[in-house]
């Protein structure tokens, strides 16, 4: 596609219900610029790529469906191998991650940043409707993030699902955790990132859909830090 702005990459499982009012609203945010969505799909029994392909009004939807749960991780990188622009948008299918603030994070790509991170953390960032436990697990990973991990430490947020980046920094990324849900992470201890900013978000309660956090999550996240910790 000429003069591609975004690609714009979505990883879900059991999202259907979510999708169409994130495209209305992804399209209602970037009226005045190009971009593509890829949806990968990790085979949801709910039939959320057969909704992706049914909601696809013009040619900028893509949908990519994988046999099996494989991590969003992979997903990710097997949408950045179907993406044709050289800037990557990732977020989440849940509603959670607003695409309003799309406009806003293209244009510090704009002024020259090569990562923009939405942040929860950051003055203006705010999140409405978690538990003081789930709230305790967010700072408690961020916190083992920046204590493990150094390169992090500059970034309130690094565990954010939602952000850009200039395709060139991750295209030959390979992975520590393919079926992790981390991959900010990935990038800024494994990538060289350049400059980064980050925007504030507010983080809502999903309203839809079921969350995918868990006890075996968090032990996998623990054992995901320990491994990158330990790879150049």
């Amino acid at each position: 596609m000429i003069g591609l702005k975004l690609s714009i990459i979505i990883p879900t499982y059991n999202e259907a219900q979510n999708l169409p009012e994130l495209f209305n609203r992804i399209r209602a945010s970037l009226k005045d610029v190009s971009y593509e969505i890829i949806v990968v799909d990790d085979n949801s029994p709910d039939g959320t790529a057969g909704i992706a392909e049914k909601l696809r009004k013009h040619e900028e939807v893509k949908v990519y469906k994988r046999n099996c749960r494989m991590g969003l991780t992979s997903a990710i990188l097997d949408g950045v191998r179907l993406a044709e622009s050289s800037l990557i948008a990732v977020m989440d299918a849940d509603l959670q991650h607003p695409p309003e603030l799309l406009p806003m994070m293209l244009k510090k790509i704009d002024e020259g940043y090569d990562i923009v991170i939405a942040s929860r953390y950051v003055k203006g960032g705010q999140i409405i409707g978690w538990s003081l436990i789930r709230r305790a697990i967010s700072r408690g990973a961020i916190a083992l993030a920046h204590l493990l991990l150094p390169k992090t430490r500059s970034v309130k947020d690094p565990v954010s699902g939602f952000f850009l980046v200039k395709k060139e920094i991750i295209r030959n990324l390979k992975a520590v955790n393919p079926s992790g849900f981390k991959i900010l992470l990935e990038i800024l201890t494994r990538a060289s990132c350049g400059s980064i900013a980050e925007v504030p978000y507010v983080f809502t309660s999903r309203r839809r859909g079921e969350s995918k956090l868990s006890l075996k999550e968090v032990i996998n996240y623990i054992h995901f830090l320990l491994k990158l910790r330990r790879v150049p």
